[in-house]
């Protein structure tokens, strides 16, 4: 089965990472979230898709998903020393990542072979894909007015209250060269339990790719349980922008564009009002959605899967 899957964020790459982990695992290409890139001491970072990369290869921190197992924080700690900033934290092993993916840009190779590059390094199998090579800054409109959105989410630990997302320049952007051909040759595509509003919304924004994906049999996994997020501030920013965080309100924010829909075992309850949407119908699978273990993730993995080739035969 050819697999597309939508990531950004821990989520993202922790099923990601379970998709890949299938025995025998599918033809998978991840296309990756790089509205959350910004520059730091000169230096390119993309943080959702070292995040996904790490989490695929195995090597990131078990406790937090994202940067570096076994890392060191040297440069960090001068960095603290000296009195530069350091609101964001780079480990010595992530900070090597940033320098070369700098260098080879400022050469004038595009963002998307240079990933591909790290992957083969990094003995990654599925393809990675970042969602442009073209810059587009997800900026988030809030009551403090206009902030990037790292300045937002790390240095400012997401306390201003959120009204709106606007993704810089996506109008011009244009899709990673393969991404409209993995779609078209795509069985299924998955968009991970992701932030809707900061992961995936800057993707499916890229002109072409929503389109595209109109064509498909689409599935998205709920990242809010019980009026939560597992992680990050989704329920947060519904909550500001007037939506009562709910699964319900996540497959209402994706609308028409899906076919299928999983949510938590403690969601259960919510099936119905989600199934009988006013919208074109919607088929929901109940699961335990954690993924606290990279078995979890593996498991996850197979029953979405299993999941989309149900529908696949009902279609």
């Amino acid at each position: 089965m050819n697999i597309v899957a939508l990531a950004g964020g821990v989520g993202g790459a922790k099923l990601a990472d379970g998709l890949a982990r299938l025995n025998p695992p599918p033809a998978l290409t991840v296309i990756v979230n790089t509205g959350d890139d910004f520059n730091l001491f000169g230096l390119h970072i993309s943080p959702d898709l070292d995040t996904v990369c790490y989490n695929l290869a195995g090597m990131e921190q078990r406790n937090t998903g994202w940067g570096r197992a076994d890392e060191g924080w040297d440069v960090y700690q001068e960095i603290q020393k000296l009195g530069g900033p350091d609101w964001f934290r780079l480990g010595d092993k992530d900070l090597a990542t940033h320098l070369e993916r700098t260098r080879r840009l400022g050469s004038g190779e595009p963002l998307s072979k240079i990933t591909a590059d790290f992957c083969r390094v990094w003995e990654i199998d599925p393809a990675v894909l970042p969602m442009s090579d073209d810059p587009v800054p997800t900026i988030v409109l809030t009551d403090q007015g206009e902030l990037a959105f790292q300045d937002y989410f790390v240095k400012l630990s997401c306390e201003p209250a959120v009204t709106g997302f606007r993704f810089q320049g996506v109008e011009n952007s244009q899709p990673t060269p393969g991404i409209l051909q993995a779609i078209q040759e795509a069985d299924l595509i998955v968009i991970c339990p992701s932030n809707p509003w900061v992961s995936i919304e800057p993707i499916l924004a890229v002109p072409g790719i929503r389109s595209a994906l109109e064509e498909k049999l689409v599935l998205a996994i709920s990242p809010i349980i019980a009026g939560e997020a597992v992680k990050g501030p989704a329920a947060k920013m519904y909550l500001e922008m007037g939506i009562i965080p709910s699964a319900t309100a996540v497959a209402k924010h994706y609308g028409n564009l899906l076919d299928g829909f999983i949510i938590d075992k403690q969601d259960e309850g919510l099936m119905k009002v989600i199934i009988n949407r006013e919208t074109h119908p919607l088929k929901v699978f109940c699961a335990d959605t954690w993924m606290k273990t990279r078995e979890d993730r593996v498991r996850l993995a197979g029953e979405v899967l299993d999941f989309g080739q149900q529908i696949i035969e009902e279609v």
